[in-house]
This record gives structure tokens, C-alpha cells and sequence, in this order.
């Protein structure tokens, strides 16, 4: 049984024993272009990417099947190289702690994203980044663009372009880097971490 044919089955659920860590090759090799129209297993496979991601941020299901918290991943990272992300960042509740009007910022499953434009600031998360395939803390300002517009194929086959700033931009490029063999931790300045540029914003 292939990879995509374990985790694609009806019963499976993505835990972190699917997600392989840094050191594995798969994380360095840019991934394939995931061909069109898409076959039910991709589009299952990308389903089941975006259940991992909703059951990593509910209490419950993280607990019981022992996941980290996660925004994003990629398929590479459950060993498999092809070109599909998934993106699920929450709102916060308001400050009387009620729920968002809308759950998510960004939720979507993307086929052979690419970045088409950015900014020219640049931008880091200020407590830095973390990634489900590296289980070390790497301290440091990852240096990304604070503003992209990515094109994308949906589920249906059809062509998306979503204009993404501040959080949900750092997101997106963490996974699209993911499917270009880049770890996060390549945007941090070696000689300086915690190096700030001109202009550049840091997000809290």
C-alpha cells in the first residue's frame, strides 16, 4: 500500500506518526505539480490534510489523538511530494470571549499554489516559527514577505487568487515553501537572528 493510498483511506486519520521530521529527503525536494482534472485521491487527500488541521485546534480530538497545534501543512510532509496545501487559521474570540463571527480567517486547500506578486516590506512572526516536521525550537526572525497574492486550483478544479497580508501571509508561504523543498529556518539570518531590517514588520 502507497502512502496516499493509507492516509486516503475512509477509516485513517492524519496523526503526527504520518508526518515525517527534518532529516527526511522528501522535505528537500520540490514537489510535483499535481496534474488536472484531479483524481478523487488528491482531492481526498487534501480533504484529509484540512480534518488534521481542525482536529489539531480542537482540545478534544488533540488530545486524544496526540497532535500539535498546527495552521498548515503540506503534502510533503506526510511523505508525500506533490504540490497541495492546507491553510486553517482561527479568528480570536473578542475580548468578552465570545466566538468570531466567522471561525477562520483563512481556510483553504490549495493545488500548485504559487506566489504571483508581494510586497517589497518584509515581515516576520515576532515569537518566530514552529512546523509540525521539526520538533526542536529554532529561535529567530523568518524573514517573508508581508503581503502575497497566490493563485491556486480549489477542489472543484477551478482557479482561485486570494490577496493575503500580515498572519495569514506568513502562512501561506511557510506551506508553499514546504512544496519547494524550503524549511523555515533556511529565513533565518545565521549571523544575526534576530536581525531587523529597514521597514521590516514584525508581527505579534
Amino acid at each position: 500500500m502507497t502512502v496516499i493510498e493509507k492516509l486516503t483511506r475512509a477509516s485513517h486519520l492524519i496523526d503526527m506518526d504520518d508526518i515525517i521530521r527534518e532529516g527526511n529527503p522528501t522535505l528537500r525536494q520540490v514537489a510535483e505539480e499535481v496534474e488536472l482534472p484531479l483524481t478523487d485521491q488528491d482531492i481526498i487527500l487534501g480533504e484529509k490534510m484540512m480534518q488534521f488541521l481542525k482536529h489539531s485546534q480542537d482540545p478534544v480530538m488533540a488530545e486524544k489523538l496526540g497532535l500539535r497545534g498546527g495552521v498548515g501543512i503540506a503534502a510533503p510532509q506526510l511523505d508525500i511530494s506533490k504540490r497541495i496545501i492546507a491553510c486553517l487559521v482561527p479568528n480570536p474570540e473578542d475580548e468578552e470571549g465570545n466566538p468570531p463571527a466567522q471561525a477562520y480567517s483563512l481556510e483553504a486547500i490549495m493545488y500548485n499554489p504559487k506566489i504571483v506578486a508581494h510586497s517589497i516590506q518584509e515581515a516576520a512572526l515576532a515569537n518566530g516559527e514552529g512546523c509540525l516536521s521539526v520538533d526542536r525550537e529554532v529561535e529567530g526572525y523568518v524573514v517573508r514577505n508581508s503581503r502575497v497574492t497566490v493563485e491556486y486550483i480549489d477542489k472543484n478544479g477551478d482557479k482561485q487568487r486570494l490577496k493575503l497580508k500580515s498572519y495569514n501571509a506568513i502562512v501561506v508561504q511557510h506551506e508553499i515553501d514546504h512544496i519547494n523543498g524550503i524549511m523555515f529556518y533556511d529565513r533565518i539570518n545565521q549571523d544575526n537572528p534576530f536581525a531587523v531590517k529597514e521597514g521590516m514588520l514584525l508581527i505579534e
